[in-house]
């Protein structure tokens, strides 16, 4: 097995990682991904005067169970006993951040899960303001920071 494809057995082929020997520690991931508005829909988003309600509860419910179902939309992500999972959605000029942080006591981490959280976020906030704003653009989904495991820490610079 090759270092930097872990997801490919030796003869090459796709595989999920086995974790069994791994010890079980705190690990902790947040990703953030944009969502880009015109100014009038980002005031009535954070104002609460859009048509379909609270979009910000909605993004976060759709963060929440988005981040507890990854291992059933990514296909070699192990599931996990995830223990919390917060989301903040928070105005930008440019429009809104969706931040997720997610934290489990396991044998592997949660950056996929933190990802899916903050991609799916978007992608419900698009949903939420479409009617008024067709012309808004969901971008960079990334990792900000993770924690726990061999691998120790990891920042964004």
């Amino acid at each position: 097995m090759t270092d930097d494809l872990t997801h490919l057995d030796e003869a090459g082929n796709v595989h999920m990682v086995d974790v069994g020997e791994k010890q079980a520690t705190l690990r902790r991931a947040v990703a953030e991904s944009t969502v880009v508005m015109d100014g009038p829909t980002r005031d009535r988003l954070f104002s609460g005067d859009l048509p379909k309600g609270d979009a910000v509860a909605t993004v976060r419910i759709a963060a929440i169970q988005a981040a507890k179902a990854t291992s059933s939309l990514v296909p070699l992500c192990h599931p996990l006993p995830i223990e919390s999972v917060s989301v903040g959605v928070e105005p930008t000029a440019a429009g809104a951040t969706i931040t997720v942080t997610v934290t489990v006591t396991a044998k592997t981490g949660v950056e996929m899960e933190a990802m899916t959280g903050a991609a799916v976020g978007a992608v419900a906030l698009y949903d939420m303001i479409k009617g008024i704003d067709r012309s808004a653009m969901i971008g960079g989904v990334r990792l900000l920071e993770k924690s726990g495991g061999r691998s120790g820490e990891w920042r964004r610079a």
